[in-house]
């Protein structure tokens, strides 16, 4: 009796593993520590976003008096100033419409390209890839001046047509190079199931490959609206009618419309327009981006 009460005096008293404790102390200070990088970096990208919010709300010399207080109203006027006064409207739609013929031909060529570059083994397979992962080191800066030129001798200077094949020939390298990637996790069973009943290669791309590459191809898509959206050396060069000014070249243009008296007001409501597709665009897609990154690594 006495030697059972030892032991169960021994088994409750017995001190933890070695090491756990410091264990747990170390992984709550790592917490604590990424946690608050975490918080300081939210804190870094959501405060000028609000600012500017705030601010395209006030008049301009509120803007200069207090910057950091909220508006005395709602300067509604300042947002219909820039719509209509500004020509915004108008950017926004040529915006629109560059953007997503853009991103449709950037999708459907990369795709295609990306499934034959992964599935397919053929003479100069890499050597095609390691051209379009090429593409993406070669700075845009270095192909203002060329690219001008052709674009110019083919007609398409200054065309909306003409900036949508620039942009898709621009956004093709990582496009190509994210989605051989994803191509390569999903299972060949599927598609040799689809070969065995009679299905061809076309139609087994477009009715099975492509559906179940819809994560990776959101994700791809939401990295190219977002470089498409903001793109500004591109349409400065190759896109001088004022009529067919991008948002990106009609905030610059509401910026030193006035001379020294600039229209903040305005200017900060354009931005803010500006910037909400892209916020938008974010926010409802922000699963199936995190979905098709992290597929390749789940699978």
């Amino acid at each position: 009796m006495t030697t059972t009460e030892t032991d169960v005096t021994v088994t409750e008293t017995e001190p933890p593993a070695p090491g756990q404790p410091r264990r747990k102390r170390e992984g709550g200070v790592l917490n604590v520590f990424s946690h608050g990088i975490l918080v300081i970096w939210a804190v870094m990208v959501v405060t000028p976003l609000l600012w500017a919010v705030m601010t395209s709300f006030k008049d301009d010399r509120s803007i200069f008096t207090s910057p950091w207080a909220l508006p005395d109203r709602l300067h509604f006027e300042n947002w219909a100033r820039a719509w209509t006064d500004a020509n915004m409207s108008d950017y926004f739609l040529n915006t629109v419409l560059v953007v997503g013929g853009s991103l449709i031909g950037t999708l459907v060529l990369g795709s295609m390209a990306a499934y034959v570059l992964a599935r397919f083994d053929f003479p100069g397979n890499r050597f095609i890839y390691y051209l379009f992962i090429g593409g993406m080191s070669f700075p845009i800066m270095l192909a203002l001046v060329p690219l001008f030129y052709v674009v110019n001798n083919l007609g398409l200077l200054n065309t909306i047509h003409g900036l949508i094949l620039v942009y898709i020939a621009y956004s093709l390298p990582f496009t190509v190079f994210f989605l051989t990637a994803f191509f390569r996790t999903l299972p060949t069973s599927v598609a040799e199931a689809a070969f065995v009943d009679g299905a061809s290669h076309t139609r087994t791309f477009f009715q099975i490959m492509l559906p179940m590459a819809k994560p990776g191809l959101i994700s791809v898509g939401i990295f190219n609206f977002l470089g498409q959206w903001n793109q500004y050396m591109l349409p400065t060069v190759l896109n001088t009618d004022p009529d067919k000014h991008v948002l990106t070249q009609g905030l610059v243009q509401l910026a030193v419309s006035q001379g020294y008296k600039g229209d903040w007001s305005g200017l900060f409501a354009g931005l803010v327009m500006a910037m909400l597709p892209v916020l938008a665009a974010y926010i409802v897609f922000q699963r199936q981006v995190v979905a098709g990154l992290t597929a390749g690594a789940l699978k």
